[in-house]
């Protein structure tokens, strides 16, 4: 079982994110027009899943659009951003920072989501919600990367993320 820190305090997970060489779990998540879609909506196509505790935190914001202007030029990659969150707090997001390119996703519906990845916190402040992690999978749905982000304050490592993909960003 994982742990995170937060505020200086350190929090349990449930789950163990997805194994190097696995299938990664199956899902049922919300779009911003209120639909479902599941992770073969984008077989086929190699997916970078940025998943996190809200848009509303400001590392977590941080992230949604850096992952937004690393994926210029990338439309072969899915980049599903994934919480919490209400999609209408996604829709506000993303109009606000004009995002183009990612994919953004509540798991409102998916009471499972959290604890098939292993990033749902079991306890403290934020019990509920989701760590921060990031899962490249590859066109078969096999997970490539994994990184579990241990501190909630910090930034995933994008460069590592997209290298695992054989891509090079400036970071």
């Amino acid at each position: 079982m994982s742990r995170i820190t937060y505020r200086d305090s350190q929090y349990r997970l449930v789950g163990d994110l997805p194994a190097l060489g696995s299938k990664a779990p199956d899902f049922s998540l919300v779009t911003l027009e209120l639909r479902y879609v599941s992770i073969d909506h984008w077989l086929h196509k190699r997916k970078i899943l940025n998943i996190f505790v809200s848009v509303d935190l400001d590392v977590c914001a941080k992230s949604v659009v850096a992952f937004d202007r690393y994926s210029a030029g990338h439309d072969d990659i899915a980049m599903l951003m994934i919480s919490v969150d209400l999609p209408f707090a996604h829709a506000r997001f993303r109009k606000e920072h004009d995002l183009q390119r990612v994919v953004q996703l509540s798991a409102i519906r998916h009471a499972g989501f959290g604890e098939n990845f292993g990033i749902q916190i079991a306890e403290g402040p934020l019990k509920g919600f989701f760590a921060r992690a990031v899962v490249v999978i590859d066109e078969n749905n096999s997970v490539v990367y994994t990184q579990l982000v241990e501190d909630v304050t910090e930034e995933p490592d994008y460069a590592s993320a997209f290298r695992s993909l054989a891509i090079d960003i400036e970071d």
